[in-house]
């Protein structure tokens, strides 16, 4: 296990091979709590065991995520946050109490029983992708990352948030260069100034759409935004643009990376795919097994308070800890044979969508937002292979696969 903390982080080795999983099962067995030093970062303790990581999480007074959810660079007078991106308050970057206030803001909305007003356009827009590649003849080749696990979400949200579908693209690649900046196909630069620019095309998008939302409430998601209120005034601009950056950019990159994960995973392992088909009542268990498999969220950074001891191990206050879900999701010590791909999986206690203070507002959404396709593809995909090697995205905070080449037959609805 001699090897320094660059696998665990690096865009451009997760563009090659995808999560480290072999290296966070060392470290899971001989050193589950690790401190590393890497070049241009602040140093990091590397958490990689399920238990430890709901620990943490359950202790947000002593584990911070307001000083940022990724490592910072060394020289921390590279960030500018007066302006853009930086300006913006997010909720996943907030502590208690402000953060329960903020997300009781949007919380509401994202309930199961609040969620049903948009079961028939979740539906619909599963129904539609698979029509489209139906086509005339019901058979031929797409690239199933691009034609249907970004394009799903992507309709979905922003009907939610009031982006008008000419502008889909636009907001499309906003979001790949927030997320993917390393990514010469996707990304946008990594210099602070590429993220001023960016920080500065969301505000474009977005003002528009919270002007018109103050004037004309219509009850969508955008109306519930750009109307909140926190102890009874109206939340501040940069917290108001801040909300609507984080629900698009974290609604939709997790759910399209789970989604093309998931149908990777589904081809792979055809057995799994014949039971869903005879079985679609398996659909629930398998959107779990997806998201256990996939997990998007590769790690979130929490800074610790004070001296602080996690598993034995003492960390001085001040110190960064990645939590890595990803290694979490893979926990022998709560997972049997946790590199099976199992949609019958029951129970399945994966932390994919976080766990305690900052447990994924979206995650009703997200999982509604799979069953969806998962449902048409097993209802009308009656062959599919790929045929070619799927291309993971170069980034390692949110991770996932970018092309995912398949020749496939469906029946046409």
């Amino acid at each position: 296990m001699d090897f320094d903390g660059i696998p665990l982080l690096d865009p451009q080795i997760y563009a090659q091979q995808g999560p480290p999983h072999d290296l966070w099962t060392d470290l899971r067995e001989k050193a589950p709590v690790r401190r590393f030093e890497v070049p241009i970062l602040e140093p990091f303790w590397a958490i990689t065991r399920h238990a430890d990581i709901c620990s943490i999480s359950r202790q947000p007074d002593k584990f911070l995520s307001a000083p940022g959810i990724t490592p910072l660079p060394k020289d921390q007078g590279l960030i500018d946050r007066s302006q853009g991106i930086g300006a913006m308050r997010v909720v996943i970057n907030m502590d208690p109490p402000e953060h329960r206030k903020v997300r009781k803001v949007a919380s509401p909305w994202f309930t199961p029983r609040a969620l049903q007003s948009i079961d028939a356009a979740v539906d619909a827009s599963a129904r539609q992708l698979v029509d489209d590649l139906a086509g005339k003849t019901g058979e031929g080749e797409a690239d199933f990352a691009t034609e249907v696990a970004v394009r799903h979400p992507l309709r979905i949200l922003a009907t939610a948030l009031g982006v008008p579908r000419e502008q889909e693209p636009k907001i499309l690649e906003l979001s790949n260069r927030l997320f993917a900046p390393d990514d010469d196909e996707l990304g946008g630069g990594t210099q602070p100034e590429d993220f001023q620019k960016l920080g500065m095309e969301f505000l474009e998008l977005f003002l528009p759409i919270i002007e018109d939302r103050r004037k004309h409430p219509t009850g969508d998601l955008a109306s519930v935004l750009a109307n909140g209120q926190i102890d009874g005034q109206p939340m501040g601009p940069m917290e108001t643009l801040g909300y609507y950056l984080i629900v698009f950019n974290a609604g939709h990159d997790t759910t399209k990376n789970s989604l093309a994960g998931g149908m990777r995973a589904l081809i792979e392992h055809p057995e799994q795919f014949e039971r869903l088909r005879r079985d679609p009542s398996l659909i629930p268990l398998a959107v779990e097994e997806i998201t256990r498999w996939s997990s998007p969220v590769n790690y979130m950074k929490r800074t610790a308070a004070r001296d602080v001891v996690v598993n034995g191990q003492k960390i001085p206050e001040g110190d960064a800890l990645l939590m890595f879900y990803g290694s979490a999701n893979r926990d022998e010590a709560v997972f049997d044979d946790p590199f099976r791909f199992d949609i019958t999986r029951n129970p399945n206690r994966h932390i994919a969508f976080g766990y305690g203070e900052h447990f994924c507002m979206g995650a009703h959404f997200a999982r509604r937002s799979q069953a969806a396709i998962v449902s048409e593809l097993a209802r009308r995909v009656e062959h599919w292979e790929l045929i070619g090697e799927p291309e993971w995205i170069a980034a390692s905070f949110v991770v996932g696969l970018k092309h995912l080449p398949v020749r496939y037959k469906i029946a046409r609805s």
